[in-house]
């Protein structure tokens, strides 16, 4: 038993898990990358995609929100990658928000300059300073992804 895809469409296949293993589901694939600078996020998107699919861009907070009031969205929402660099909404009041409408959806804050990690809380929450390597940053990603997805016999 297990998900399947077809067509990009993932479903449940009925069939026995023969291997008796836990099968991650497929289902909740999607990467939300809220970053406010165009060309930071075209970068960070294209290195989130060598590991996910499904990588989607929020240009603002406002969009974030939209998106994530979506439930055929959050169904598929794995994961949220926080970059935001300009004024605003800052980054801290952001992820405290989003972490009290989503908290078991896990949330990779890549920090500004000078910014702590103490400013960001929650079981789900991680921060990386923003000059972290490009593969330490997408290792984080992909066990954060790892670690919450659900587990079906």
């Amino acid at each position: 038993m297990g998900w399947s895809s077809h067509r990009n469409d993932w479903e449940w296949d009925s069939s026995p898990n023969l291997g008796g293993d836990c099968v991650v589901s497929e289902k909740m694939t999607t990467v939300l990358l809220v970053d406010d600078d165009p060309l930071q996020a075209q970068v960070r998107k294209s290195i989130l995609k060598r590991h996910f699919n499904d990588v989607e861009r929020a240009a603002d907070v406002a969009e974030a929100f939209i998106l994530v009031e979506e439930p055929r969205f959050v169904d598929r929402l794995g994961l949220v990658v926080v970059g935001l660099n300009r004024p605003g909404l800052g980054s801290p009041a952001f992820v405290a928000e989003l972490t009290s409408r989503l908290p078991s959806v896990p949330v990779l804050v890549l920090g500004r300059n000078r910014e702590e990690a103490a400013l960001y809380a929650g079981e789900n929450v991680r921060f990386l300073p923003g000059s972290v390597p490009s593969e330490q940053m997408l290792a984080v990603s992909r066990q954060m992804m790892e670690h919450a997805a659900p587990r079906v016999a």
